[in-house]
Formats: structure tokens, C-alpha cells, sequence
């Protein structure tokens, strides 16, 4: 409190206040269709289940998916050639058949999905540097109407002009990588937006590994009379990357770099890499906009979204051309009639989406790698009509049950363009979920939850096609009429808070089981190259374990901060050829840890990630054939200094030879080409510059 001091001539003299600065309202980090992290994290409180809340603009590195994800518990995300590619990102199990990795998630952009309407997706368009924060619902814990899937979804939210007003940042690394992203942001009296455009450049480790993205995103924000919000979001992406392919294993150790056809083997010749040249090229237009207004009491969203996306995919021995138009809409209203103290809840949505694609079939020239004949030439149409009611009820102020219950209508048809052939598939079906959360203490929830999930396959496993490599004029390519897959998840789990304030340890750890019907299972034929995918009629069982630790420890004169997670993973056929077999696809154990000693601007330490048991690479678990244990270290160097931010990153610094991922099988060898060798030794060092 100000002291009034008395001047000699009596008088009350002024009292000296410290000088203040008074910014509007609109200059703050809250910005229209932009609730903050803290807002989330509240949201995420009142799911009885496991979720992930990742801000990724405190990583120094944001150049792939595996930088703004690593070190999250349940999320396994698995290299393939280590640049702006295609990895494989898997949760619960989900998806981890598909080949191209396509399905299994949902991916939201802003609470709107980024999938097409067959649940197919790109996962190498996605640009994390443009993401204020990464919402993860897994499995049965997912929040939006079109959400049915065992994997559940992930909510990339986008940074507005209130949030960032501009940045720079540029790096370089080891075997040609070069990355440069630009953003700039304004704030007015109603409006705020902002645009970033992105560049990435990567040579590759291995021979024909190289890969490029461009990205342009863009958002401007309104805010209306009273509570009416406003949002659009357009974006462009364009996507290159050569695919290196699959080698024998002992090609990890002895050519980690190679191949096939850097050999002389007859089988180097067949699957010649440099002469079929497979590769990826993609490219996505997005629009979509967003309205929020209303209060706690009644609030309502509506969301309209709009993409057009060019896609060629050559496996080696066949192109895959696909032209696809996505529109989609979505309704969602939430409300708790007696305000914030209310023991009753609701929330409800409607969702919509339709994608119309065609998709050619070409054959690959073993020769030069060209086009040859079209040996398939389809219409597909997708579209999805889901329904979600969710209730609340406070039974007591410290125990929760939310129940949920979604219905959905799907179809997928598919006809050819050059013969009377289609196949037109439709299901309908109910997804209820109960769940409970107990605030056992102040800093510490419990939960438990039964749920149902559905997926339905995409085009790329409804299309088939079937190209021996050495007799690329006796391609066919057919239309399979699939199953839904359908499970029955049960979980437990909680999260928590040990310790207050800045050096608190967070902790959160989930168990669940999962019961499968019809799984859909892709396997690849004896040269790593995909033939069809099919529903296992034995039933199959996903159950793991998924603990996470973060936090900081005081140290001296400075601190450790860490971080940690274990997903354990155990899936099983019940019955039927594999009875007892594991399910290839997923790591058994998946550990990634990091410690970093922070003093002033300083922060540095050694980090790890760590397969410690062998996986199967086939359903057969054949011995021998198994993608086999590793160890990664990896060290950082990081200083920061009010807007500037410098790094230096070290991975593999022991320069292990490992496989990174394989091709699924149902029976498999060794010396079959299935096995993607992880990077070598390599350093990126790096800037970023807020202004």
C-alpha cells in the first residue's frame, strides 16, 4: 500500500507509484475459438480415462511428429525413414496393420477432422510447429461425434496472432537436413490472425531417403457482440519423400545405410530400389471455419471444414493415384443448467462428412521405375453421418459418472470405372461408454471406464491390388468386401500431482484390456510389398500398461527437470491359426526418458529411448525373424534468453544399428527384405527467435 507522505508546507504530497502498463485485453494469450492450456487441461480432468496434453512449442526440435510426441505415455510413434515421411503412430494397437500407415485415429485440426471420410489420412502433412498444443484422448476417451475408433483422437490447436506475434526458426543437421519457419501475427480491437509458412529439406541417412515438405497455414479470429466467436483456418501442405524399402536383416548390421540393389544378389536385381524408384508425392488444400457462442449454461459450436488432396504412392511395383475431395460439418452444444456447482452436466453432437476419390492403378517398371499399364481405375465414395449424446451426474462432490453413447451410419462404395465390378458396404451401429472419476485428494484422480469401439476399413484395404515384381503385365487389382472391427475396451487409471508448486512431480498411469471381434490385419507377401488385408476370424486381445513421470528436482544451484513414459503393450490372437501368438506391429515395451540440468539460461542432459524385448515382425513369431531390442542415447544442449532460443541435439550418439520398423507378415524369415534401419548417428543444432 502506497504511503501519503506530508510536504513543509503541510500539504499531502502525491504518493510515487510505480509505473504500470495497461494493455487491452485483446493483446492477451486468449484469442477467439482459443480457450489456453490451462482450459484444456481442466477439460482433460473430466474424462474418466487416459489423455495426453502436449505443448510443443516448448520442445527446441519441432522438425517431425516424433519431436512433438516422444516422451508421451500410450502414444508409440515408430520411424520409417526419419525425415518428414510417413511414421507409424499407433495407440492402443490402433491401425498398426495399415500399410501405408492411414488409419486407426482420428486426427482433428482445431476440433475438426483431418481424415478423410474413409478414416484415411496422411500423417506426413501434419506440421507440429504450427500447434499451441497437442490434445490426445485415448481410445474410448475421445470427445467428438466422429470419434469411434480404438485409438481414440489427437487435437492439434492451432497458435493464433494473440499467441505469437512472429517467430523465426531456421536449423541444419547431419545428412542434409534444413528446415526454415517463419510466422508473423497481428491483434486488433475484433480481430487477430496470423501465417506461417514452413520449409523442410532432408537428403536422408539411408540411400533414396530423401524427403521435402512445404507448409502454409493461416487463421483469423473474431470476436463478436456478447459471447459469439469466430474462427477460419486455411492451410497448404505438399509433401515429397522417397521410400528406400525394406531389407534383410542382417543388412542392418552390415549396410545400415543400403538398399536392395545395392547387392549382387538375384534378389537385389529383382527389387532394385534405384531403378523402380518408389516414392510419395502429396499435396492438401484446407479450409475451415469455426463458430462458438453461448455460455456455461448453453454453449454451442458449429464447424464446417472443406479439403482437396493429390496423392501418388509408389510401392515399388504398382503407383496408387488418388484425387480426393473431403467436406465435413459439425454441430456440438454442452451445458450444466446450474452453473459451474451443478451436479448434472450434458453435451451433444452431430457430425457430417463425405469424400468423393478417384483412384487409379498403374503397374511399375522394374526397369526405369515409369508408369505402365492401368490395371484398375475406381470411384470411391465415402460418407459418415455420427450422432453423440454424453451425460455427467456429481453423485457426490468427489465422485463423477459420465456416460456416452454415439450412433453412427457409414458407408463405403466403390465401383469401377471400367467394368460393371463395385462393392457398396454400409453399417450402422450404437457406441456407449460409462466411466467414473473419483478426486480421491486434491492432486489426485482416479478413474474407471467399459466402452465400445468400431472401425470401419478404409479404401486403401477395401482396393487391392496384387503385381508380382518380376511380371508387372499380369496385375489385377479387386474390390474386398470387409467386416467392421468392433472391441470391447475396460480400463482403469489416474493421474496426479505429488509435491506443490515448480518442482512437483506429475504422474498419470493407465491399464486397460481389450476384447477384439473382425480385427483388420494387413500383411506384406515375401518382398515387404502389401497384398490385402483381411478380418481374423479368432478374435484378438490388446491389453497394455501406459505410465508417465514429469516434473523438476531441485539441485544446487539449479534444477533437474525430467520427464518419462513406459507403454507396455501385449496383443494376442485368442483363437484361430495364431491362437496364443503375438500380434506383430507394436513394440512389447516402449521406454522414453530425459533429464535435463537447468541453470540460468542453460539447459542440458542426456535422454534415451529404449526397446528392451525383441518384437515380432510376423503373426507366426518365428524365431530368428524378430525386430531385435535397442537402446538409443541421445544428448541436448539448450540456452534461452528472453526471445532467443539456441540448440544443439545429439541422437544415436553411439551410432547403434538397429530396425527402426519392419513389414507385418504372417510368416516371415530373416532373409526376406521386411526390416527399415533406424538413423544412424546424427546432430542438429538450431535457433528460434520470438519477437
Amino acid at each position: 500500500m502506497a504511503q501519503i507522505a506530508i510536504a513543509q508546507d503541510g500539504q499531502p504530497q502525491k504518493p510515487e507509484l510505480p509505473a504500470v502498463t495497461v494493455r487491452s485485453s485483446r493483446d492477451s494469450a486468449t484469442a477467439p475459438m482459443y480457450d489456453g492450456v490451462e482450459a484444456e487441461r481442466a477439460r482433460l480432468a473430466r474424462v474418466p480415462g487416459g489423455t495426453n496434453l502436449i505443448e510443443p512449442q516448448q520442445q527446441s526440435r519441432l522438425a517431425t511428429l516424433r519431436d512433438a510426441l516422444d516422451y508421451q505415455p500410450g502414444i508409440v510413434i515408430q520411424d520409417f525413414f526419419g525425415g518428414t515421411d510417413q511414421p507409424r503412430l499407433s495407440i492402443r494397437g490402433s491401425g498398426i496393420q495399415s500399410n501405408p500407415v492411414n488409419r486407426g485415429v482420428l486426427l482433428l485440426q482445431d476440433g475438426l477432422p483431418l481424415n478423410e471420410a474413409d478414416g484415411s489420412f496422411i500423417i506426413g502433412l501434419l506440421e507440429p510447429r504450427n500447434a499451441a498444443l497437442i490434445s490426445a484422448r485415448r481410445g474410448a476417451n475421445a470427445l467428438t461425434p466422429g470419434a469411434t475408433t480404438l485409438g481414440g483422437e489427437l487435437d492439434f490447436v492451432s497458435l493464433t496472432g494473440a499467441q505469437e506475434r512472429g517467430r523465426v526458426r531456421a536449423e541444419t543437421g547431419s545428412y542434409g537436413r534444413q528446415a526454415l519457419q517463419a510466422s508473423v501475427g497481428g491483434v486488433g480491437e475484433r480481430f487477430d490472425s496470423r501465417i506461417s509458412a514452413s520449409s523442410d529439406r532432408f537428403d536422408g541417412y539411408r540411400h533414396h531417403s530423401a524427403s521435402s515438405r512445404d507448409s502454409v497455414q493461416a487463421n483469423l479470429g473474431f470476436q463478436g457482440d456478447g459471447s459469439f466467436e469466430n474462427r477460419t483456418y486455411l492451410s497448404w501442405a505438399d509433401l515429397s519423400f522417397q521410400v528406400p524399402s525394406v531389407v534383410p536383416k542382417d543388412r542392418i548390421a552390415s549396410n545400415p545405410r543400403g538398399v536392395m540393389g545395392d547387392g549382387a544378389t538375384a534378389q537385389d536385381q529383382l527389387l532394385n530400389v534405384y531403378k523402380r524408384d518408389p516414392r510419395r508425392a502429396a499435396d492438401q488444400m484446407r479450409l475451415a471455419n469455426r463458430s462458438r457462442w453461448g455460455s456455461d449454461t448453453l454453449r454451442q459450436e458449429v464447424g464446417v471444414y472443406w479439403q482437396d488432396t493429390d496423392d501418388l504412392f509408389n510401392n515399388q511395383t504398382n503407383y496408387t493415384v488418388t484425387h480426393s475431395r473431403t467436406a465435413g460439418a459439425q454441430w456440438q452444444a454442452s451445458g450444466r443448467p446450474a452453473g459451474e456447482q451443478g451436479a448434472w452436466g450434458w453435451r451433444t453432437g452431430v457430425s457430417w462428412a463425405h469424400s468423393e476419390m478417384q483412384r487409379d492403378l498403374y503397374a511399375t517398371s522394374p526397369v526405369n521405375g515409369q508408369r505402365l499399364q492401368r490395371f484398375g481405375s475406381y470411384d470411391l465414395d465415402a460418407s459418415n453421418l455420427q450422432a453423440l449424446a454424453a451425460l455427467d451426474w456429481r453423485v457426490v462432490p468427489d465422485w463423477t459418472v459420465v456416460g456416452s453413447v454415439q450412433w453412427s451410419h457409414l458407408t463405403r462404395d466403390a465401383a469401377s470405372r471400367t467394368s460393371a465390378v463395385r462393392a457398396d458396404q454400409d453399417w450402422a451401429f450404437a457406441t456407449p461408454k460409462v466411466g467414473v472419476n473419483w478426486a480421491a485428494t486434491p492432486t489426485t484422480r482416479l478413474w474407471a471406464n467399459l466402452s465400445r469401439s468400431h472401425e470401419a476399413p478404409t479404401f486403401w484395404e477395401i482396393v487391392s491390388a496384387t503385381v508380382a515384381p518380376n511380371s508387372p503385365a499380369t496385375a489385377q487389382a479387386e474390390l474386398v468386401r470387409l467386416k467392421m472391427q468392433r472391441a470391447t475396451t475396460f480400463e482403469l487409471g489416474g493421474a496426479g500431482r505429488w509435491g506443490e508448486g515448480a518442482h512437483a512431480l506429475n504422474w498419470t498411469a493407465a491399464v486397460y484390456r481389450s476384447v477384439l471381434a473382425d480385427e483388420l490385419i494387413s500383411t506384406t507377401d515375401a518382398n515387404g510389398i502389401k497384398v490385402g488385408t483381411y478380418n481374423y476370424a479368432g478374435g484378438t486381445r490388446h491389453q497394455g500398461v501406459e505410465l508417465g513421470l514429469s516434473g523438476s528436482q531441485r539441485m544446487g544451484v539449479g534444477a533437474l527437470d525430467y520427464r518419462a513414459s513406459w507403454t507396455y503393450s501385449d496383443f494376442r490372437f485368442r483363437g484361430g491359426e495364431y491362437a496364443g501368438k503375438q500380434i506383430a506391429g507394436v513394440p512389447r515395451q516402449l521406454i522414453n526418458a530425459e533429464v535435463l540440468y537447468r541453470i540460468g539460461a542453460w539447459r542440458f542432459g542426456p535422454n534415451v529411448r529404449w526397446m528392451p524385448v525383441s518384437t515380432p515382425t510376423d503373426h507366426a513369431n518365428t524365431a530368428g525373424a524378430e525386430q531385435d531390442a535397442y537402446a538409443l542415447l541421445g544428448l541436448k544442449l539448450e540456452w534461452r534468453d528472453g526471445p532467443l532460443a539456441l540448440y544443439l541435439q545429439a541422437d544415436n550418439v553411439t551410432d547403434r544399428r538397429y530396425a527402426s520398423a519392419y513389414a507385418i507378415r504372417n510368416q516371415a524369415t530373416a532373409a526376406q527384405p521386411g526390416y527399415l534401419q533406424g538413423l544412424g548417428r546424427s546432430f542438429t543444432a538450431g535457433l528460434s527467435y520470438q519477437f
